[in-house]
């Protein structure tokens, strides 16, 4: 699979996406500034979000229509937050176009069918199915009949539910789909991250997988990296004191950098299975255990554990064969510090 000028999987290194979402504060220059942020810090996609309040929501007062489950957003209602968060989509093409010329990828997570088509005429090489749409699915259907590669955050669903977007999916013959592990808390603790569920997504849904990430850690995505994850996404900001809705969950670009420079050690290194020593392994193996006389012994003397003992560095004979010659007679003086060797034994 690819994204854009990128492959993903198989050996790749791990895609890192540096997520915009309202982190612009409705200031164009400084999303311009965030994506070369993003770029400096080591990312390698940007991701937009591409709806407007009256595309995701109501503009309604009624009680339904107000957060409160105990989030950061808890006060507002939907159209109020959305009106605040979304990115407008004049300055998409522009933002898409500054972030190929720095060499980064850049997409978008549409939230219906006017945002896939306004999308497809931008050209972006993947689409982001966000936690909350993942049982839209005839949303999903639209987007993967473009034949793209689909990265589906799990966040709020239920196994059944994944199952289902995967099948939307595959229902479109398009079977490029990445299933990110993502826990839908804002900010997300460490304890609630349950990173271990990446492998058995991947076995139980057959898809590639990866991480988006809500937790204010740099190194949860490491740990997801080590775990197979093919895909990382964090969100950016450039600096928390801009505010909006994400901030709080945003990293900033040293942050972003540290996240990074873990995941790319992380990648190294697990390398390959092997049992192969580097030659600088090779050499250390001088200062082993092995057998040394450390006793003067008198030709026909015995070989005793008062005179010969397993001690560093590795010159004389492995220490396995300790037993086998305790009792023996020597066939020679050996002084003590000589490494110990089979010629030294009376046959």
């Amino acid at each position: 699979m690819k994204i854009g000028r990128r492959k993903i999987g198989s050996g790749a290194p791990v895609f890192i996406i540096a997520e915009l979402s309202a982190n612009h504060g409705q200031n164009l220059n400084i999303a311009f500034k965030s994506i070369k942020a993003m770029r400096d810090a080591g990312a390698d996609a940007v991701k937009l979000q591409t709806y407007t309040a009256d595309t995701i929501t109501l503009n309604s007062r009624r009680k339904y229509f107000r957060i409160k489950q105990g989030t950061i957003w808890d006060g507002k209602y939907l159209y109020e937050l959305y009106s605040e968060a979304s990115t407008p989509w004049d300055w998409q093409p522009k933002l898409k176009k500054y972030a190929e010329k720095l060499g980064l990828e850049c997409f978008s997570s549409p939230f219906d069918k006017s945002a896939v088509d306004f999308l497809e005429k931008m050209k972006v090489p993947a689409y982001k199915i966000a936690s909350f749409e993942i049982t839209d699915i005839p949303l999903i259907e639209y987007a993967a009949s473009k034949g793209k590669p689909m990265l589906i955050s799990t966040g709020i669903a239920r196994p059944g539910e994944i199952r289902d977007a995967v099948s939307a999916c595959k229902r479109k013959g398009n079977n490029k789909i990445v299933l990110l592990k993502c826990t839908s808390e804002y900010p997300a603790r460490p304890e609630d991250l349950n990173l271990l569920t990446i492998p058995d997504i991947r076995k139980r849904y057959g898809t590639m997988v990866g991480l988006s990430d809500h937790s204010m850690s740099p190194w949860p995505p490491s740990a997801a990296a080590a775990l197979g994850a093919a895909v990382i996404e964090k969100h950016f900001i450039i600096d928390r004191k801009i505010g909006g809705p994400d901030a709080a969950f945003s990293l900033e670009p040293s942050e972003f950098r540290n996240m990074v420079n873990g995941v790319r050690e992380t990648e190294k290194a697990l390398g390959k299975a092997t049992y192969r020593l580097t030659p600088s392994m090779e050499s250390s193996r001088e200062f082993r255990r092995s057998l040394f006389v450390v006793g003067d012994i008198a030709k026909g003397g015995r070989f005793s554990a008062e005179n010969v003992r397993s001690i560093r560095p590795g010159y004389g004979m492995m220490p396995k064969f300790l037993k086998t010659l305790i009792g023996k007679k020597a066939k020679t003086a050996v002084k003590a510090g000589t490494p110990m060797k089979a010629r030294f034994i009376h046959p």
